[in-house]
């Protein structure tokens, strides 16, 4: 290409660049490893620009060129915006569901009143839960499983193109399935601690009918939150290993990866 023609051509790569940016940059704020609410603004923006020229020479010939009309410009900008949030979100509900897993072992446990700072899902959430929505992050990011959703970015152009119509029927069925399939894992993960729980309130139900004097339930308490970190920690690894599993699974099925 002569220096003529690579003149002649900037204004396009520079658009094409701009959509790449749009869908890429977009995930990056939501998928898991990258788009925490720990990381800074500033290096998820650099992450995701950083991916822009990586991906540029590949999926150029698929990106369409600048078109004369601004409203279609700025309709093709914020089609690959809503792609990009929607692939980030599918990816993100994976991880939520370990964070949710650990909201329900807290409420089995007991543990409910003690709340921490949580900037995942807002406002404060359990200690227990904070600590899964950690555990969720080393594991992906230690594992190499957020190398399946960063794949998935890069061949989702070959399922939703640049500029095709946005099917947003099959869209949200996508995401109303992806957040089903999220919170029945978390509940699978602490089905151990629902049906302790189940088994633990039935017998003082039938304690407090025996002995009614005796306020069964404080003395049991205390009793149920050891227990319940005991069997915590004896089941942690199990669990850990299953949803790593499960999270493999699930972003191998992302849009781009099947």
């Amino acid at each position: 290409m002569t220096e003529a023609e690579l003149v002649a051509s900037l204004p396009v790569l520079a658009f094409q660049a701009a959509l790449l940016f749009a869908r890429v940059g977009a995930a990056a704020m939501l998928l898991p490893g990258l788009g925490e609410q720990e990381v800074s603004p500033q290096i998820r923006l650099a992450l995701g620009i950083g991916m822009v020229p990586l991906l540029l020479s590949a999926l150029a010939p698929n990106l369409p060129s600048a078109p004369d009309d601004a409203a279609e410009a700025v309709r093709l900008v914020v089609l690959e915006i809503l792609i990009g949030v929607w692939l980030g979100g599918l990816a993100r509900l994976v991880t939520l569901a370990f964070a949710i897993a650990g909201q329900v072992v807290a409420l089995m446990l007991g543990l409910a009143s003690a709340l921490v700072p949580d900037a995942q899902l807002g406002g404060q959430s359990t200690a227990t839960s904070r600590m899964f929505a950690l555990l969720a992050i080393v594991l992906v990011l230690g594992t190499g499983l957020y190398m399946l959703p960063l794949r998935a970015l890069a061949q989702s152009y070959a399922v939703l193109p640049a500029g095709a119509a946005w099917p947003a029927g099959d869209a949200a069925e996508a995401f109303t399935q992806a957040a089903g399939e999220s919170f029945a894992l978390a509940l699978q993960l602490a089905a151990p601690f629902i049906l302790g729980a189940m088994v633990l309130n039935v017998a003082l139900g039938l304690l407090s009918r025996l002995a009614p004097q005796v306020q069964i339930y404080f003395v049991a308490i205390p009793g149920q939150i050891l227990a319940g970190i005991a069997l915590l920690a004896l089941l942690l690894p199990a669990m850990v290993g299953a949803y790593a599993e499960a999270a493999r699974v699930a972003f191998a099925a992302l849009p781009g990866n099947r």
